[in-house]
């Protein structure tokens, strides 16, 4: 068979849902297997076929995945169905039959993370994780955490909020975008340590300019001085290749609905064992639960809809592949930002060291604030950007996904050159 008709016929089953659909994606990435993923980036037949997995509006460009992503079909429809069958007598089907299967999801979870399923709690999104361990980590007034002012708005006022009740101490350290290494982020840290500091809080990769973190070598530092570290991951997971041995963290939060394309509504905490029954659950739990990871699950009545078609999600990205899509995203970066920093006053302030940055980027404009490009860009153009403002750099941070095209990329710069010249 022809290589083209060979992919289309591999991946419309996607698009379709034929029973055997996630089989054909798979049989498609088997297909580009023995190519490398930097190659297989470039391959637009490739993801042509990939893009149609997805009912996305082809009317908007969507350059916000960094929010939300939409779900491919198979994931929708897996939520749809289980939301239809829990509609049939809820409180048997729902709470006995589809409810018990988030076991299944943990387990998934945990193996694609690299931990212990008991170390895994099946939350509503990031913020909802971290949450659970900012606030449930024991503190007293006058300890220290420590955090930088580039972490995301939420968790900021979390630790605000604390320090009126609890008298604690938010401590925030600034770097440079982009620093000069992952060392200067590491030191930075360090130096801004001191006997109070108890906690640290850093993301792995910021939502602001998509810069990534050494998160291992922080929290091993941190480990060494007794102080425990919490991870911001909602833009990590299912974005780059990592394990949890590649973090070596006390707490990880993260969101499904971002990169992994998992139903809205869905994200993850990783808690390590040893700090499982110290820390409160941010709904009340029964003393029995103490030591058990899904006393953080403990929200009441929830669609398990939701949570039960992260699987099918999860089956979707290993068909693509870490790898490939890791390199798809950067690609996807390069198109844009190689095309718009040709612009004299453009810069993109996310590091191009691969270790750095994946494929959430932000660009700045001299002496332009974010609404002069993503008013005209959405009422013109029809593009979707996000404006970023931080009392350090302003700009726009453009994020693709595996559905944008190429075609989609030449509208937004294309709209970008014009607001510029006019």
């Amino acid at each position: 068979m022809q290589r083209r008709s060979f992919l289309t016929a591999a991946i419309t089953g996607v698009a379709a849902l034929r029973p055997d659909s996630i089989n054909k994606a798979q049989a498609a990435s088997r297909f580009v297997d023995s190519r490398k993923a930097e190659d297989v980036a470039r391959d637009e037949d490739y993801w042509r076929e990939i893009q149609q997995a997805f009912t996305i509006d082809r009317n908007i460009v969507n350059l916000n995945n960094g929010g939300v992503c939409p779900s491919p079909k198979i994931v929708q429809d897996a939520m749809r169905r289980a939301l239809e069958f829990s509609n049939n007598a809820p409180a048997y089907s729902m709470w006995s039959v589809l409810e018990p299967e988030v076991e299944g999801v943990r387990l998934r979870l945990a193996n694609m993370f690299g931990s212990d399923p008991e170390e895994i709690a099946i939350t509503r999104n990031a913020s909802e994780a971290l949450e659970i361990a900012q606030m449930g980590i024991q503190l007293k007034p006058g300890d220290e955490v420590l955090t930088t002012d580039q972490d995301y708005g939420r968790m900021l006022t979390t630790w605000k909020q604390r320090e009126r009740r609890d008298g604690i101490v938010m401590k925030q350290i600034s770097f440079p975008t982009p620093p000069p290494s992952m060392d200067d982020l590491y030191q930075r840290f360090e130096r801004a340590i001191t006997p109070k500091t108890k906690v640290i809080l850093m993301c792995h990769i910021t939502n602001l300019t998509g810069q990534i973190f050494p998160v291992k070598k922080i929290s091993q530092m941190a480990r060494q001085r007794g102080i425990l570290t919490i991870v911001d991951g909602a833009h990590a997971f299912a974005h780059f290749p990592y394990k949890y041995s590649d973090l070596d963290c006390d707490y990880y939060g993260s969101s499904l609905h971002k990169w992994m394309l998992a139903p809205h509504g869905t994200g993850f905490l990783f808690v390590r064992k040893e700090h499982i029954a110290s820390t409160w659950p941010l709904m009340a739990a029964d003393k029995t639960q103490d030591d058990n990871i899904r006393k953080f699950e403990e929200i009441g009545t929830h669609p398990a809809a939701n949570h039960n078609a992260i699987s099918e999600a999860i089956t979707f990205h290993d068909g693509i592949g870490a790898d490939r899509k890791l390199a798809r995203l950067r690609y996807l970066r390069s198109v844009w930002s190689d095309r718009l920093t040709q612009i004299p006053g453009v810069t993109v302030r996310t590091s191009p060291d691969p270790a750095q940055s994946g494929g959430l980027a932000l660009v700045e404009f001299a002496g332009k604030k974010p609404n002069m490009l993503t008013e005209p860009l959405w009422n013109k153009y029809r593009v979707l950007v996000t404006g970023i403002e931080h009392k350090d750099f302003a700009g726009l941070r453009v994020t693709p996904n595996v559905y944008t095209t190429l075609g989609e990329l030449d509208i937004f710069c294309s709209g970008v050159e014009k607001i510029l010249k006019s």
